[in-house]
């Protein structure tokens, strides 16, 4: 079953027993003359603003994502976790309204009983869709045309696995050799050959298993897949799974490693740039007299006020970073550790130049340096850069090659895992550095 076909699914599964739920609840709290309102509720708006707010709880959650090789235990976990936290948060407006409204205090306990719907129903629903779709992985529909590059040890393993367990929805069409050479049947094709081996074969999904030394085979294998919509994945090395730099499912004692072509869907991308606009905009209002401070203070010591710098952006385009002037003293230091410096920042964001979040913008020598020395170094440029970023809160700024691949570690373990949620830890880490004046 295809990623979208599944999403509608699961779209008309919650919106049938979500407002199901809500229906049972408010008959039980309303109709039901266990408590007595003077003004009841109305059913259609609220059931459609708690409907819509579902939805936001349970993309954040991550429970439209496509099903991964998640068993439905992880699932329903994932899925009670997102239920009793959006309970909790009714639980205190339910309690404001109550209040407002001179209610008896047990109607507020009630959402007791509405999570317990929510469990119930939800819960019901994700059932019966993945027990439909794994009968008709069992009888072989819906199965995806999978390629392994590999042929070692590792590739076979990931191939008996395939055979093994249909029910995770893959089909094996062939091995891409990373030898430059053909030593069986099972090999389609060399990975000079990858782009016309998938077009050929309509290849669905990519799986590197290579026992070999994988950095440039993995960024040119992502290139290629991005271009062609192609999903990949990984078996990672003991290195990455034990440095904590990839997140792995144990697929049947297989450690895999989703890669995204997509590295944001589009919603969240949307999510993403309004919330970067309204929170530029109300930053710069809040701390505009600090922000004059500091101008007349620049302008007064140094006889200018910024710092104007080129830098490398999303797609390699290059833009005007824009800090406030400091040197490494003083009041400029303070400034840096608060990252009062940063703040002008704040107009190439709204000027969709930058994100609030991202990698550390760099200059374009550094940048040519690197992208000839790293192979891999160009997929950073994949996302705008931001103010602050998951490599930016772990470790100062590097600026020699040696260094770089550590910091890229952190640039790719948030490429491979943005997500809002994700945005909102690395702000959060950040504000914590700033109020602890352990900043930049």
């Amino acid at each position: 079953m295809s990623s979208k076909k599944e999403l509608i699914l699961l779209l008309i599964s919650d919106i049938i027993f979500v407002n199901l739920s809500w229906s049972i609840y408010y008959y039980i709290r309303i109709e039901s003359g266990w408590i007595i309102f003077t003004n009841p509720p109305s059913f259609w708006a609220p059931m459609l603003l708690i409907f819509v707010y579902w939805l936001f709880i349970f993309y954040i959650a991550g429970l439209y994502r496509h099903w991964f090789v998640r068993s439905r235990f992880d699932e329903f976990t994932t899925l009670f976790r997102a239920i009793s936290l959006g309970c909790f948060i009714l639980f205190f407006a339910i309690f404001l309204d109550d209040y407002y409204k001179e209610a008896q205090i047990v109607s507020r306990f009630l959402i007791i009983i509405y999570w317990a719907l929510l469990i119930f129903w939800v819960s019901l629903g994700r059932m019966i869709i993945r027990g439909f779709q794994l009968r008709m992985l069992k009888k072989g529909f819906g199965l995806r045309n999978t390629l392994i590059i590999g042929t070692g040890e590792k590739a076979n393993e990931v191939k008996d696995l395939i055979y093994t367990y249909p029910k995770l929805g893959y089909k094996f069409a062939g091995f891409i050799s990373v030898n430059d050479k053909i030593e069986s049947f099972e090999e389609i094709g060399l990975l000079s050959d990858l782009s016309s081996v998938i077009q050929k074969n309509d290849i669905v999904e990519v799986i590197i298993a290579s026992d070999q030394k994988y950095e440039e085979l993995v960024i040119s294998t992502l290139n290629i897949c991005s271009d062609l919509n192609v999903n990949v994945k990984i078996v990672p090395g003991v290195y990455e799974i034990v440095s904590g730099m990839v997140k792995s499912e144990q697929v049947h004692g297989i450690p895999l490693v989703e890669v995204k072509t997509e590295l944001m869907p589009f919603t969240s991308t949307i999510i993403k740039r309004l919330f970067d606009l309204v929170c530029s905009l109300i930053i710069i209002i809040v701390i505009s007299p600090l922000l004059f401070i500091v101008s007349i203070v620049n302008l007064l010591i140094y006889k200018k006020i910024f710092d104007v710098d080129k830098k490398v952006g999303k797609r390699s385009k290059t833009f005007n970073s824009i800090k406030f002037l400091t040197n490494d003293k003083g009041f400029d230091k303070l400034l840096s550790k608060l990252w009062i410096n940063e703040m002008p920042q704040l107009l190439n964001v709204i000027l969709n130049k930058m994100s609030l979040v991202g990698p550390e913008p760099e200059r374009p020598e550094i940048v040519k340096k690197l992208s000839s020395e790293i192979p891999y170094f160009s997929r950073r440029m994949k996302v705008k850069p931001g103010i602050t970023g998951w490599a930016q809160i772990k470790q100062k700024s590097y600026y020699t090659s040696d260094d770089y691949n550590k910091k890229l570690q952190y640039d790719f373990y948030y490429l491979e895992n943005m997500s809002l949620l994700l945005d909102f830890k690395i702000i959060l880490n950040t504000l914590i550095l700033i109020f602890s004046f352990r900043g930049k």
